[in-house]
């Protein structure tokens, strides 16, 4: 594993309901793994190569909860210990595959690629309010060709809405009669839009008539290595927050490679599943993530020409501080965690 990552943090392996009975393969930093449900209903995370001869344990089969190599026919167990040998009778020396942490909560399935002894689920990253209506959330998932930064980069600055996304989250300029505010709450960032007296955003259409003056926000928590939560609020100009209409998001970049990422994204249900207005929803959701965002974070770290980022002396605006931070405590958790180790 690189030494470039942090290592003990809980990263997002993926959504709840992507891991089942089946044998799910899914890189996370630059390690194959193989995930899937035991018959108790646990998580069960191995490394997804046979230490035989290699080939992926995901293109083999389950026999119960035993994974069993398609290759020479090794099962390894939940644990990842070898189980039977075909062969003989005798278990081949060596003949283990690592088994991660993981723990579940909010429907995200957190997976710990640093010393055992210190997953604690207690540094989860709260993601609560995207359950909060008591409803489950929409999600999704984007591939990514850029380092999971450049996401980062892109969700600390949402002033990119007003340019990026002009087929779909755009609010004709409102973002600039606003004030922005970055501020840290121990490890924790906060890039936080302010934005009064705007006209009602399209959120809020079917609530609020358009036009209505309305107090807006956009709060968004970064939590390392790069997982945040997006609160969008509003409600008419002068009134408590606590009785506006608030949607909240899950932005979680979990790495594959060095050079790709996936993309968790999450929105929350205002109601009960609905299959024509969750259908708009997701459509409105891939529309922004996959044919706005997408397109210009590759285009903007392929145009590095492999340089690094640092390297390449990025011109500074103010609304980059939020990102810029990002990037810098990250640096320095990396560099600590590799001063103890």
């Amino acid at each position: 594993m690189s030494a470039a990552y942090l290592r003990n943090c809980w990263y997002m392996a993926g959504w709840s309901d992507e891991v089942g009975e089946g044998l799910l393969r899914r890189r996370i930093l630059g390690e194959p793994i193989l995930l899937y449900r035991a018959g108790d209903g646990a998580v069960v995370a191995l490394t997804d190569r046979c230490p035989h001869r290699f080939a992926p344990l995901s293109a083999g089969t389950r026999e119960g909860d035993v994974v069993r190599c398609t290759y020479h026919g090794l099962a390894f167990d939940q644990r990842g210990q070898c189980v039977h040998n075909p062969f003989s009778a005798t278990l081949p020396k060596g003949a283990t595959v690592r088994a991660w942490p993981v723990r579940e909560r909010n429907g995200i399935v957190w997976l710990w690629p640093g010393a055992e002894a210190a997953a604690d689920p207690a540094l989860i990253p709260d993601f609560d309010r995207i359950e909060a209506s008591g409803f489950p959330p929409i999600t999704g998932l984007m591939p990514m060709d850029a380092p999971y930064e450049f996401a980062t980069d892109n969700l600390m600055d949402l002033s990119h809405i007003e340019f990026v996304h002009r087929g779909s989250f755009a609010g004709a300029g409102v973002i600039f009669a606003g004030e922005h505010k970055l501020r840290q709450e121990g490890d924790a960032l906060h890039s936080d839009w302010w934005m009064p007296k705007v006209p009602a955003p399209a959120h809020t259409y079917g609530v609020y008539e358009r036009g209505l003056p309305t107090d807006h926000w956009l709060e968004m928590r970064w939590s390392a290595p790069a997982s945040m939560l997006l609160e969008i609020g509003a409600t008419p100009a002068g009134e408590p927050r606590e009785g506006g209409v608030i949607i909240h998001q899950a932005h979680i970049i979990t790495p594959e490679t060095e050079t790709t990422a996936h993309y968790f994204w999450a929105t929350s249900r205002g109601g009960p599943p609905h299959a024509e207005r969750d259908a708009g929803t997701r459509a409105l959701m891939e529309q922004a993530f996959s044919g706005e965002d997408k397109p210009i974070i590759e285009a903007s770290f392929a145009n590095l020409d492999g340089r690094d980022f640092w390297d390449a002396q990025p011109a500074y605006l103010g609304i980059d501080a939020g990102g810029t931070r990002a990037r810098r405590l990250l640096q320095q958790m990396i560099a600590r965690e590799a001063r103890g180790a």
